[in-house]
């Protein structure tokens, strides 16, 4: 099993924008679900925001209404678009690929199991 792919980080401004992509080998029945984690330094890593293969998202109170996270199936590809960017959002960003809810109906980043990450993408963001 491949593990994902991150690409699109970068060093912005405050306020600025990102747009972060993760190569998947797509779907599978015990692969539900993707999900984009950052890690800062010093910090743990927190969940920032999944989707399902059926296209139901979910976010962090941290980033809702910024970060957008969408799908492309055909490209077997997730992007994480990072409006808004704050100091704070500087961490590295991890994609990885795993099993929520089967009928998608709990938050992935809280109660779903992830098996495969990626390398990861630095995102650094000055005032």
């Amino acid at each position: 099993q491949a593990q994902p792919v991150e690409s699109g980080g970068g060093s912005v401004q405050a306020g600025g924008s990102l747009r972060l992509s993760c190569a998947t080998s797509g779907y599978a029945y015990s692969r539900n679900s993707i999900g984009w984690f950052r890690q800062a330094p010093g910090k743990e890593r927190e969940g920032v925001a999944a989707i399902y293969s059926n296209g139901r998202t979910f976010y962090s109170d941290s980033v809702k209404g910024r970060f957008t996270i969408s799908q492309d199936n055909a490209k077997k590809t997730v992007y994480l678009q990072l409006d808004g960017l704050k100091p704070e959002d500087t961490a590295m960003y991890y994609c990885s690929h795993g099993m929520g809810a089967k009928d998608f109906s709990s938050d992935p980043l809280l109660y779903g199991s992830w098996f495969h990450w990626g390398q990861g993408t630095q995102v650094t963001v000055s005032s």
